[in-house]
């Protein structure tokens, strides 16, 4: 099952990159929405906790509501995919622990989050200021966490979902793009659900198992 629900969502993946690099927008809106829940449903048969696959089921939700150009849905969906990145802050809390790089990964997203909203603030629409720069608090934060706390592989994912939707922003602002923006988009976002979401199960398998203790064991004997 779980090499089944892995391979669907490589499916579903190539198909909506080859769809946008091919501009074929019927096969993005197909495929797009398939993504998430497929890879949700894979880490559940893996064991994953209820906060991560709330995380991917809120990016299921703003992918839907961003294939919209309509502001309400945009909005919408960056409230969408700021819930997940709140579950995933949570998940990181809770699962993880403290690195030493924290020293050097903390001050380097500070700087760069400063730095972003400063250079996209005069650009972007008057009434998506105040919410582009409270959703990069957020996302900047479970980026950080991610490495901080999980390790190199989330920590990769953290840092593409970082610069996916700071390609967004950028195309909101009007900034000049890339060619097929949107091709680029999804594949630095479909990389970093992906790296979050096997970084984080990599980080559980991992640890430990609990040790019983001398209370428990007494507790439990007849």
């Amino acid at each position: 099952m779980r090499r089944i629900l892995l391979t669907c969502f490589g499916l579903a993946a190539v198909t909506d990159l080859v769809s946008l690099a091919a501009g074929w927008g019927a096969g993005h809106t197909v495929a797009k929405p398939l993504l998430m829940p497929l890879l949700a449903a894979y880490c559940a048969v893996r064991g994953a906790p209820r906060l991560l696959l709330a995380a991917l089921l809120l990016g299921w939700g703003g992918d839907v509501l961003l294939l919209s150009d309509a502001e309400p849905a945009f909005l919408a969906g960056m409230t969408s995919f700021a819930a997940g990145h709140v579950c995933y802050l949570a998940l990181f809390k809770a699962y993880g622990s403290p690195r030493a790089r924290a020293g050097l990964l903390v001050p380097a997203y500070a700087t760069a989050l400063v730095a972003t909203v400063v250079l996209l603030w005069p650009d972007l629409p008057a009434d998506l200021r105040v919410p582009v720069a409270g959703y990069s608090v957020l996302l900047t934060a479970m980026a950080c966490a991610s490495a901080v706390r999980f390790g190199l592989v989330a920590g990769l994912g953290g840092a593409l979902f970082l610069l996916s939707d700071t390609l967004i922003a950028s195309g909101v602002a009007g900034w000049p793009q890339l060619p097929r923006p949107d091709l680029w988009i999804m594949l630095t976002y479909i990389a970093a659900q992906f790296l979050l979401a096997s970084g984080t199960l990599r980080a559980l398998e991992a640890r430990p198992e609990p040790t019983t203790t001398y209370g428990e064991m007494r507790s439990t004997t007849p």
